[in-house]
């Protein structure tokens, strides 16, 4: 049978303990409270708001897809009357996973339509995780850049496109020829050279991969001469 110990230093030390954790009860107590109400809160606001408004996006976006996969560009951005358009979306369901692909959606129209100064205001604004629509987007914003003559932000527009998605070769190697084209053409051949000879590396195989090397001798000559 085992004797209780029961030193003055044991209960001194005991009562110590318990006026710590008195001290302490409240403040622990009111931190978990809090953490309770955030967790229920952003819970709430996930299940209640944020999934219903995802879904009504979602709704209000599929004919504007569509018309998308039909190059039907005006009833993408504004609807037919009955169905709304991306345009709507942006504006009505800002936040949303909808919304944000109508930025992809309203910015590559605009392009096709010729409109490049909001070609570039949607397409700015567009992410995504989908590397190969990254890619696309990216490429696109390129283009508008480009025919707004603004020809340093295209060609990193093209560069970032060409490095986002590497697996699509014919893709990244097309954008990353246009950064090398348009860096030659405003007269950064050191640059350019760089780039041809990364587009040779990087994709051998594919067209653009195929005709570096024309590019390359020529930038290789007139450098030398």
């Amino acid at each position: 049978m085992s004797e209780q110990v029961n030193t003055p230093e044991i209960n001194e030390a005991l009562a110590k303990a318990e006026g710590v954790w008195k001290n302490l009860q409240k403040p622990i107590l009111a931190v978990l409270v809090v953490a309770l109400v955030i967790g229920g809160g952003y819970y709430g606001y996930k299940e209640y708001i944020q999934k219903p408004k995802e879904e009504k996006a979602a709704d209000a976006l599929f004919k504007a897809q569509q018309y998308f996969a039909i190059d039907s560009l005006n009833l993408v951005l504004n609807g037919d009357g009955q169905n709304k358009g991306a345009l709507y979306v942006i504006k009505n369901y800002g936040g949303t996973k909808a919304a944000n692909l109508a930025h992809y959606y309203a910015g590559v129209s605009y392009l096709k339509l010729g409109d490049f100064n909001n070609a570039v205001k949607y397409l700015k604004d567009f992410s995504t995780d989908a590397k190969q629509v990254q890619l696309l987007a990216l490429g696109c914003l390129g283009d508008a850049y480009a025919e707004l003559n603004k020809k340093e932000e295209a060609i990193q527009a093209y560069k970032k496109a060409a490095a986002t998605f590497e697996e699509d070769e014919n893709n990244s190697s097309e954008y990353l020829f246009r950064a090398a084209l348009l860096s030659e053409t405003t007269g950064k051949t050191k640059e350019a050279l760089s780039l041809y000879k990364e587009l040779k590396e990087q994709f051998p195989k594919t067209e653009k991969g195929f005709q570096a090397d024309k590019y390359i001798n020529r930038l290789s000559l007139e450098k030398n001469d």
